[in-house]
């Protein structure tokens, strides 16, 4: 694979973003209500509820609702990866790349680089703002400063893997499709298994530590690395090209 085609790719991909505003919103709003709207909800449960919620019980919980980051990176990649190939095909700007000499590699691997800069960056945007209330609305219940630590550490380390294997997924879907809304749509659904492990962790089955996000970070380094592979070894772009007129 050449990195220079690769970019090229992913630069021309930033250039039909930028005239798509609703892409943006779609991007960048879910990390940004969960950096902020979770650190208001736990102040109002920690102050001004008629059952306060404990000292002892708030670093739990302040964990727990970190863990929508991981999901929300499954989620957030969608609506850019969805459109990585149906859009382009809908807009006639598909065709001239596929027809050029670059490799499927080189292609694949600059539409994941655009796909997933923006959502990573919105992502760290939100972890920032998420562990700064925090720490600002818990500081006096707790005495101490609960972030930055291991916790958000790990977090932080598994929601970009989680983001790359959405869009690594999405791009592969946005092939096999003939319309953005289809794709998104199918694309979503790469969010249920991530909610299964919140929603297992909160009713007990496990716990979500340092230890199992550490775990699954490496678990979707794994998997992410071979879906790039399954995609290039499936992407068809003759295919594309002639099933899509």
């Amino acid at each position: 694979m050449d990195i220079g085609n690769a970019w090229n790719v992913a630069l021309k991909d930033f250039k039909i973003y930028t005239r798509k505003p609703s892409v943006i919103y779609a991007t960048v709003a879910m990390p940004l209500i969960v950096g902020v709207v979770f650190p208001l909800i736990l102040d109002y449960s920690l102050h001004k509820s008629a059952k306060a919620l404990s000292a002892a019980r708030a670093p739990g919980l302040m964990d727990a609702f970190s863990i929508w980051f991981v999901i929300g990176a499954a989620v957030i990649p969608t609506a850019i990866a969805s459109y990585s190939l149906v859009g382009e095909k809908m807009q006639k700007s598909l065709e001239p790349m596929l027809a050029t000499p670059m490799s499927d590699g080189d292609i694949l691997l600059g539409k994941t680089i655009s796909a997933l800069l923006l959502p990573v960056a919105a992502l760290y945007a939100g972890s920032i703002s998420y562990m700064a209330l925090m720490d600002y609305f818990t500081r006096g219940t707790l005495g101490y400063y609960y972030y930055p630590n291991w916790h958000i550490g790990a977090i932080l380390l598994a929601a970009p893997l989680a983001a790359l294997l959405s869009v690594e997924v999405n791009v592969v879907i946005s092939s096999r499709m003939t319309d953005v809304r289809s794709a998104q749509q199918t694309g979503v659904l790469l969010m249920l298994p991530f909610i299964g492990l919140f929603l297992a962790s909160e009713v007990g089955l496990f716990v979500m530590n340092d230890t199992d996000l550490t775990i699954l970070a490496g678990a979707l380094a794994a998997i992410s690395v071979g879906t790039f592979f399954v995609a290039k070894a499936t992407f068809q772009r003759e295919e594309i090209l002639t099933r899509w007129r």
